[in-house]
């Protein structure tokens, strides 16, 4: 096992990021970038000096071109589990929020589709959109 004192993976700070929850007729938008293969939240990582809804306004522009109505914005909840694509240990704490916008949702920046998924895509996602869906699912939000 890796231990912090031995300067291995498990040293490394978590890493930190919002996401946005956005729901339709019990689907979740989900989104592929560019060159993957697999299903994201819209969201990324947070700044320096920014707060997490700061984040989840400011990706979800870039991402799908949407404007969040600020006033519907609400934290659901927070995952934690190990990061996609980087080295064991590292982990991801993903704060996703739910909000509205009358915007429909299209491909922005470095995102090339957008999806409407339920809890059956679960196989496409990283184990932080597996564990989001499943919670989606628990909770009656999503098919």
């Amino acid at each position: 096992m890796t231990t912090p004192a031995s300067g291995g993976a498990a040293a490394l700070p978590p890493i930190r990021v919002a996401a946005l929850v956005l729901i339709r007729e019990r689907r979740m938008l989900m989104v592929t970038a560019r060159g993957r293969d697999v299903l994201f939240l819209p969201g990324g990582k947070i700044d320096t000096g920014e707060t997490p809804v700061e984040a989840v306004v400011r990706e979800s522009r870039e991402e799908v071109a949407v404007v969040l109505d600020e006033q519907s914005i609400r934290s659901l909840f927070t995952v934690r589990v190990q990061a996609h694509g980087e080295p064991e240990g590292r982990m991801v704490e993903m704060t996703l929020f739910e909000a509205t916008t009358p915007d429909d949702p299209t491909p922005s920046a470095e995102v090339d589709a957008v999806h409407w998924v339920t809890s059956a895509d679960a196989f496409r996602c990283p184990p932080a959109g597996v564990e989001t869906l499943r919670r989606l699912a628990e909770l009656g939000l999503i098919d």
